[in-house]
């Protein structure tokens, strides 16, 4: 099986910050240490009093009588200055070895001095601290860093999930000012998510299998600032089926654009960059990649698999073919054209394109017929196999599901400032579409009782349907390959 990107949840890529503080207060309140293991939290509505509860309520109101649960002085505001400032003198308390006022503190060379105050940034808004201080100035806290702004916690994970959505960073840093009245600067939302720029890159280089039975390759396409000049650049996004007939996402590039060209281009370059990236993360066998009938990737394929079979993809055929077709009549000339796709072989497939481009639907539109003509050597080892093959070979519905909702989330970007940030987004993308689908499957199975037909996850690790009879077939055609 492959290394995959198995990432928890956006929101809980650092910890969920409340929860934590939630059971270091709770601990704190019974005896400055953390539960024994197993033994089940008190809730907290049993360990605060009323009265606490009153106040709370009390200093929340609004103008208009409603709650504030967020912001600089909110109710959550004030729950999370209280649990930081507990915890924090338990921390001065193990830093010094004796508890406030304790007679072992006498003669111990150091001591409390005091408190500074401090405002700090977290996921619910600003937050005012009293942070304690030792007269050696030794101590260093762990919870609130010296010199540090915010909580790194929930606050970082809210502005990666809300990058992750396709807000730019000046979009977040107005939606926090507003929502919760966090002031930060651009230059530190970047920073950030600049963060995650070390798990993409390794996720990109991880090891993969050594054999795929099938490498779709597709791409959608974005503006990105290169060589000063924004432009249009097709971000290429690699699906594969492993031996276990699982998919998975394979990496993403991107065109570089020469120094002395004014656009990027899918160069012979490029292409034998990406099958040398494949190979240098393990991959030595490919039965079967599919493509939209990229220029140069037949040659660099097959100079790095020998034995790979390069097909063109039905679907991208079929869409090309109709681009010149007027509405009206697009779902006849696909009706015609599909009849080569269905066709028992290669002869009864060139029958049917004969007798669609002798029809009048074909005489209408003879650059319907001569993109098929064109594509024919390519398309031909589709025929080649049974319904269950060629249904993993033509239905692409997952990776253009998966650039569709990609697509959804960079069209709310203006332009990118380069490629890192292309591949941020999308790597970020891609966790939050399987994450979101896992957890609406996993809320309407809680709902109803029952077990969903829809697939937990879009593509990460999803089992093709009907695979071992694809299995099987491919064995025969490719023996010695895949088991």
């Amino acid at each position: 099986m492959p290394v995959t990107y198995q990432e928890p949840g956006l929101a809980g890529r650092a910890g969920d910050q409340g929860t934590d503080l939630v059971r270091a207060g709770a601990a704190a309140h019974h005896d400055g240490g953390n539960p024994r293991s197993g033994e089940p939290l008190v809730p907290l509505r049993e360990l605060m009093d009323d009265r606490l509860l009153d106040a709370l309520l009390d200093r929340s109101r609004d103008e208009a009588g409603g709650l504030r649960l967020t912001g600089e002085g909110s109710m959550l505001g004030e729950l999370v200055r209280a649990v930081l400032e507990r915890a924090l003198e338990a921390e001065l308390t193990a830093h010094l070895g004796y508890g406030k006022g304790d007679p072992a503190g006498r003669g111990s060379g150091n001591s409390r001095n005091g408190v500074i105050a401090k405002q700090v940034q977290t996921g619910v808004g600003p937050v005012g601290l009293q942070v304690p201080r030792d007269r050696a100035g030794s101590f260093e806290p762990v919870l609130v860093p010296k010199r540090s702004g915010r909580i790194s916690g929930g606050l970082d994970d809210m502005i990666i999930s809300l990058y992750a959505h396709g807000m730019t960073v000046r979009d977040i840093v107005h939606h926090l000012r507003q929502v919760y009245g966090t002031d930060l600067s651009a230059e530190s939302v970047s920073r950030i998510t600049d963060a995650v720029l070390e798990e993409v890159r390794a996720w990109q280089d991880r090891p993969l299998d050594p054999v795929w039975a099938v490498v779709f390759l597709d791409a959608i396409v974005v503006k990105v600032r290169d060589n000063h000049v924004v432009q249009n650049k097709p971000a290429y996004i690699a699906l594969g089926v492993d031996g276990d007939g699982e998919k998975h996402v394979l990496g993403i590039w991107l065109a570089r654009t020469p120094l002395e060209s004014a656009a990027a281009g899918e160069s012979a370059r490029f292409w034998a960059g990406i099958t040398a990236d494949l190979r240098n993360r393990g991959v030595r066998d490919i039965l079967i990649a599919c493509c939209d009938g990229l220029a140069g990737f037949e040659d660099a394929i097959h100079a790095a698999f020998p034995q790979a079979t390069v097909q063109r993809c039905v679907v991208h055929l079929i869409r090309n073919a109709l681009r010149p077709v007027a509405r009206r009549d697009a779902a006849a000339v696909a009706a015609g054209l599909r009849e080569a796709c269905t066709a028992p072989g290669e002869e009864a497939a060139l029958d049917a394109l004969a007798r669609f481009s002798a029809s009048p639907l074909g005489r209408k539109y003879p650059q319907a017929v001569r993109v098929w003509e064109d594509a024919w050597d390519s398309f031909t080892p589709f025929l080649a196999f049974s319904p269950p093959v060629r249904k993993l070979l033509y239905t692409t519905n997952s990776i253009e599901s998966l650039n569709y909702q990609l697509r959804k989330v960079t069209k709310a970007r203006g332009h990118f400032p380069g490629d890192d940030a292309v591949a941020r987004l999308l790597w970020l993308a891609i966790i939050n579409i399987e994450d979101r689908r896992a957890s609406e499957r996993a809320a309407r199975r809680r709902e109803t009782g029952k077990r969903s037909d829809q697939p937990g996850r879009l593509i990460e690790g999803q089992r093709v349907m009907g695979w071992r009879e694809a299995l099987t077939e491919l064995a025969v055609a490719y023996p010695g390959r895949i088991t």
